[in-house]
Formats: structure tokens, sequence, C-alpha cells
């Protein structure tokens, strides 16, 4: 077969060629492109005779799908799918596979790191200290005793939520399918109006797609308590960021930390979020560890050695 891994993984090269070593000596062809590119027609020239083309969160469009004769397998280096062209691939059977749990920890760690910024006002500690300042006006507040909401408690969710107990908070969650292994960890299913009215901090870990974008908007913020920090390490059309930013410069909650926007950074300088105020933002790193990229390259291969063996793994459904 002919394979084509069409950007870096964020792991050495070394570390590729030898994810590769095994493709090789099966007698496939594999091509390594070492540069990001979103021009549709250098997509389609690195993606033409290739049966399997492997990529990251780079976005994979329709139409390069559709140009794309030879093509079986997309091996997606990512847990989200919604950069890929989806309904092409499913009128050309074209399987898609996930990276799911790569960046389970990393993800669940800065949604944490994110949270303790916002209610110990970290910055604002740092700005202080740096120009003379005191501690006046930086009295935090804890994540013990806190009610935590979770929206979609996959493993992600999940791992968070975990996470949030180990501190001593109460954690609730909303899922449109409730998992016994929620449950078991001491996690009580609400509903999301529930989960708006009673969380003191919540946390967004669903998948962006039609049934989720945009679930988060005016009226769900108006639900919020005014001393709710909100947490969107997901994805960001799931949030109705203009409402956000309105909502924070208006004080009807207290601060949001989002990793995520509606577009890739950089961020356009007239986006409301860059200008509200009590926010957090980070530049889509959540998933972005050492750790991370190292496991998300190897499930990435072992995606391949499968779909090659007849044994398919981490298929999503389309």
């Amino acid at each position: 077969m002919n394979i084509s891994l069409l950007e870096p993984l964020g792991v050495p090269k070394e570390m590729i060629d030898e994810l590769a070593k095994g493709l090789k000596e099966q007698g496939h062809s594999f091509t390594y492109y070492d540069t990001k590119t979103t021009d549709l027609e250098e997509l389609k020239r690195r993606s033409a005779g290739q049966e399997i083309v492997m990529i990251a969160n780079n976005p994979y469009p329709d139409e390069v799908v559709q140009a794309t004769n030879s093509l079986k397998m997309l091996a997606v280096a990512f847990t989200g799918i919604d950069h890929v062209g989806l309904e092409a691939c499913q009128d050309r059977g074209v399987m898609v596979c996930n990276c799911a749990g790569y960046s389970n920890i990393s993800v669940s760690e800065q949604v944490i790191g994110m949270t303790v910024s916002l209610l110990r006002f970290l910055n604002s500690c740092d700005k202080a200290v740096r120009e003379g300042g005191t501690s006046a006006g930086l009295t935090g507040t804890e994540i013990g005793g806190k009610t935590v909401g979770i929206i979609g408690c996959g493993q992600i969710g999940l791992m968070t939520a975990r996470l949030f107990l180990a501190f001593g908070a109460k954690v609730v969650a909303y899922a449109r399918h409730e998992r016994e292994e929620v449950k078991a960890a001491g996690i009580e299913y609400v509903s999301l109006d529930e989960l708006l009215r009673q969380s003191d901090i919540i946390s967004l870990h669903t998948p962006n797609n039609a049934q989720t974008k945009g679930m988060i908007g005016a009226t769900e913020i108006a639900k919020m308590k005014p001393t709710a920090v909100f947490i969107n390490c997901a994805r960001g059309p799931i949030v109705d960021n203009t409402a956000l930013a309105e909502a924070l410069n208006n004080d009807l909650i207290a601060g949001a930390a989002i990793d995520v926007f509606d577009m890739e950074p950089p961020i356009p300088e007239d986006y409301p979020l860059l200008h509200a105020k009590n926010t957090l933002l980070t530049p889509h790193v959540a998933f972005l560890t050492k750790e991370a990229m190292v496991r998300r390259a190897k499930i990435e291969f072992d995606n391949v050695y499968a779909y090659i063996k007849g044994s398919p793994v981490n298929q999503c459904r389309l």
C-alpha cells in the first residue's frame, strides 16, 4: 500500500522512522512530509495515489477527499474529527480512525491548571509582584467543597472529574448517554439545566458536531451562578463565544478559561473573548504535551498497522 503522513506529529523524525520501519519491511511505500500545509492543491498532491493518508489536526476537507480516488483509510492523530471531510469519506467508503485516549491526561491536567489559575488569580498575582504590588484584592477560593459540573463525561471528562474529586470537590455530570463507569466513580448524572444552576466550576468535554454546536449560548450562560467559572478545553463552536464575552463583561459569571475558539489561533484582534473581563486564554494547547505527542504517534501508527492487518481499531462512526 501507498501510505503518506502529511504533517509532523510533534515527535522527532527518528521516532517516525522507527514507527514506519515495519511498514517498509512489509513492502509498503511510506512518505513523510515534515511541514504543515493548508493549501488544498498541495494537500491533493500529497494525497495523490495514496491508499492510507495520515494527518493530525490539520484540516482535510471534503474537496481533498473527493480528489483522492485511491484513498481507503484516513488515520487521524487527534481525538476530534470535525476537521475532516466526513461526508466525502462516508460517500467514498473511506474508513476514519482516530487516536482516542492519547490526550486524556494532558487535557484534564490543563483544565485543573486553568481552574486553579482562575480561582487563585495567578496572572494577577504574578503581575502584582512584578509591579511592586501586594496581596491586596487577591484573596482566592479553593476547589475543595465546590460543585464541579462536567458536560460530556467520556474518557477525558471522566479523568477530569476524577482529578476534581481528588481536590475534594463534588462532581455532577451531564451526558446524552449515561455510563456505569462514571456512576461507579461517585459522580451523579443530572440534567444540563441542573448542572448549570448548581455548579461552581463548569468544564466542557463534548465533541463538536451537529448536536452540540452552539449548545452553550446566552440562555445556558444565564442559568450559571454569578460566582461560577467556565472552562472550555473541548471545541470552540460548542459555545456562543460572543454571548460568553458579554456575560463576562456584565459580571453574569465570575470568569472563564478558554483553550479553543471558533477558529485556530492566531485569533482576530476584534474577537470578543480577547477583550472580555476575567478570562484566561491559551492557544489550543491542552492536548500539547511531550508525553501526549509520543502516545499520539504510537496510536496513529498502530491504527495503520491494524488496518493493514485487516483488524481496524479506533474506527470512527461517520
